[in-house]
């Protein structure tokens, strides 16, 4: 059972941000021109925007059946990434963990392909899964992050920027060994690990102050620049630069 919260109308063409948390990909599509409507499957009182709680498989393929997903101008989804990602079998494996989690990426991207519309499949490094259609990184966008994400282009394509090399490590402990650095990192807890506004700060995420929301989103600055190139595609049809 789903139920809708939030409800925003306007003239911006319609994204719908499945997988969403608590926004940080959708933020960055509002400020790229969008309105943005989030589904997820637990409750997100922080998400700023329209949210519609439910199974993001059950409620896309609910809208492509009756019709409504032609509401929408394009679709991004961020499905759980635990499993066999880079980070979690790396950082885990001694402990068991990795490579045990439901993918999702298959049956998402099965569903997107069906709407006929443009869509982003957004994964972190490590998922062979995803085609590296573009791939984004917080020095980039003068970030306190790295946070490389890949992003998979269905239906469009945009020119990848170029990879900036980095300013220095990440901050922290890592097999034994204690390095500072100009990033912080955004994920876990202890070991050197960012705090909760030192997150906020360093990703541009200041509406929640939840660390596992903060630990799974992504910066919004990645999303804007994404829905930047997507809407100038929506518009135009054209490669966006």
């Amino acid at each position: 059972m789903t139920h809708t919260i939030h409800i925003r109308r306007g003239p911006r063409p319609r994204l719908l941000d499945l997988y969403c948390c608590a926004g940080g990909a959708g933020k960055g599509y509002e400020r790229a021109g969008f309105a943005v409507t989030g589904v997820d499957i637990c409750p997100r009182p922080n998400y700023p925007f329209t949210f519609r709680q439910g199974n993001a498989l059950t409620v896309l393929a609910e809208l492509i059946a009756s019709g409504e997903i032609s509401a929408y101008s394009a679709i991004h989804a961020s499905p759980p990434c635990q499993g066999k990602c880079a980070l979690t079998v790396g950082t885990n494996l001694a402990m068991g963990w990795g490579g045990t989690h439901e993918d999702l990426i298959a049956p998402t991207r099965e569903l997107l392909d069906a709407s006929g519309l443009p869509y982003v499949i957004e994964q972190p490094d490590g998922k062979a899964d995803v085609r590296k259609d573009v791939s984004l990184c917080g020095e980039m966008f003068g970030l306190g992050v790295l946070r490389h994400r890949n992003f998979e282009l269905g239906g469009w394509t945009a020119q990848k920027p170029r990879h900036i090399p980095h300013r220095g490590y990440v901050r922290g402990w890592r097999h034994g060994v204690y390095r500072d650095g100009p990033y912080v990192a955004a994920y876990g807890d202890g070991g050197g690990k960012a705090s909760v506004p030192e997150m906020q700060q360093a990703m541009g995420i200041t509406w929640t102050d939840i660390r596992e929301e903060l630990t799974e989103a992504i910066p919004p600055a990645y999303s804007e620049w994404l829905g930047r190139a997507l809407l100038a595609h929506t518009l135009t049809g054209a490669v966006a630069a």
